[in-house]
């Protein structure tokens, strides 16, 4: 298990279990699921037979929920693929998919199965959430008919959304989100034409709602916080850890953080696909109390000006001896760290990176690098990135840095890292070895540096600042 920033702003998940006696706060639980996938046979289903598969994943859905009713949670989230699993084409993942109205219709799906068309997974989750008294988010497939009048209406006169539902504690539909950013594998959905911003208010606060993807894009993702002022976001995914800038863990603590909102992140578990780290591992059920109203609290973090400290220095040693290599398909610039100690900066197009940095238990065989990205990443998707960052190489071998690497024994006792960054959106990440998260350990200072707090940290695998220059994305 993981132990995030005991902050109350930035916290995804605590591991213990609180009992919440004020007005201001509630009981929040997710579930890491280890889905029951179908057998891939390149042919369609009948839908008796999709119901089925999805009846066992809802089977187990049912006893987390149960569970973390009877802990006294108010809301609980299921992951992105939670109930039928990700093994599909367009005509094979049609069985499994139900037509989900607008949420306006004011529809308890448990007491009124018939009013809509035939909606037996909408049924079962209404029925969780009203017989427990829990709200419920889920991930399921919505389908909505078209006709040949519209020219990007789909051969098969439907279109086919990725969705999320929120069931509230009487079992009424009270939200549905259409997943906007599609990952590049999700060919059997469409998504929609505009991005959706989903918000619902409870007697414990707004929430927001959006999935997977979406995170790493402005909308829906900044808009719902930044100008609907959400208090928590429920964030089911499906996401797939890529060391060393975007493990679940570590992206998705930083991003509330960054964001200064709860998030609930609920993840699928599957260990053959690297697909873990709801901050839970093998099916395990978390329960964390929250603060209903992050931003009245005296922890919220104060405004930061992320270019202030970098801006205002002079450049620190720098190298000639610069040398270039790769993240995640990105093509950084990095610059060793020779020394035990000293004043490093690295330098890419408008980006200048520094830090200031002393070891401790330096070991021969490790080397570190401090690294500057600023450019357009286009891989499974195209956004636009600043990022610097400190980080330990796979090997005493250059070529290797940037490569993924779980494991670290050099220490740092101190470190403030900093950029010349010319976005607001920069989420700030430490990572330990092992892929453990860093609580108490580091702070952000409101002039933009990132530095550690405690005196010696455990072994370091990154210190990242990870910007998203939004306007800087394609249309």
């Amino acid at each position: 298990m993981i132990v995030f920033q005991p902050h109350v702003y930035a916290t995804v998940f605590i591991l213990s279990i609180l009992q919440a006696f004020a007005l201001d706060s509630y009981i929040a639980a997710v579930y890491e699921h280890s889905v029951i996938l179908p057998n891939v046979t390149g042919r369609p289903v009948s839908s008796e037979d999709a119901l089925t598969l999805m009846n066992k994943n809802m089977d187990v859905l049912e006893g987390a929920i149960k569970a973390a009713a009877q802990q006294g949670a108010h809301i609980i989230v299921t992951p992105e693929d939670g109930i039928y699993g990700w093994v599909f084409k367009r005509d094979t993942i049609f069985p499994y998919l139900e037509d989900i109205p607008d949420p306006q219709v004011n529809w308890i799906p448990c007491t009124d199965p018939e009013r809509f068309a035939p909606a037996a997974v909408q049924e079962r989750l209404s029925c969780m959430a009203r017989n427990n008294s829990i709200y419920v988010v889920a991930n399921i497939g919505d389908k909505k008919p078209c006709n040949s009048s519209d020219p990007k209406c789909p051969s098969n006169g439907h279109y086919q959304y990725n969705t999320n539902v929120v069931f509230d504690s009487e079992g009424k539909l009270v939200a549905r989100y259409h997943k906007y950013n599609l990952f590049m594998s999700e060919t059997q959905f469409d998504s929609p034409k505009e991005p959706e911003i989903v918000t619902f208010n409870t007697s414990f606060g707004k929430f927001g709602i959006f999935t997977c993807f979406d995170i790493l894009f402005h909308d829906p993702a900044v808009t719902v916080v930044s100008k609907l002022h959400v208090d928590t976001v429920l964030f089911p995914t499906a996401w797939m850890n890529v060391l060393p800038h975007l493990t679940a863990i570590e992206f998705h603590s930083a991003w509330a953080m960054g964001m200064g909102v709860n998030l609930l992140a609920a993840d699928t578990h599957n260990t053959s696909l690297a697909m873990t780290g709801s901050g839970i591992y093998d099916g395990h059920l978390l329960v964390a109390e929250l603060s209903s109203l992050p931003r009245l609290s005296p922890t919220y973090p104060s405004a930061v000006n992320w270019r202030a400290y970098a801006t205002s220095v002079k450049r620190f040693s720098p190298d000639d001896r610069n040398f270039s290599g790769v993240i995640f398909f990105d093509k950084f610039t990095f610059t060793e760290l020779t020394k035990p100690e000293g004043n490093r900066t690295v330098c890419q197009k408008d980006l200048c990176c520094h830090l200031s940095y002393r070891m401790t238990e330096k070991q021969e065989d490790e080397v570190y690098v401090l690294g500057a990205f600023d450019g357009l990443h286009v891989v499974e998707g195209e956004y636009y990135l600043q990022i610097c960052t400190l980080l330990k190489c796979k090997s005493t071998d250059l070529k290797t840095c940037g490569q993924p690497v779980a494991t670290a024994h050099t220490r740092f006792e101190a470190f403030s890292l900093s950029g010349t960054f010319g976005t607001s959106y920069v989420f700030p990440e430490v990572l330990l070895s092992g892929v453990q998260l860093a609580p108490g350990e580091f702070q952000v200072l409101s002039d933009g540096r990132l530095i550690s707090q405690s005196g010696t940290s455990k072994p370091v695998l990154t210190v990242t600042l990870f910007g998203r220059w939004y306007e800087k994305d394609p249309p």
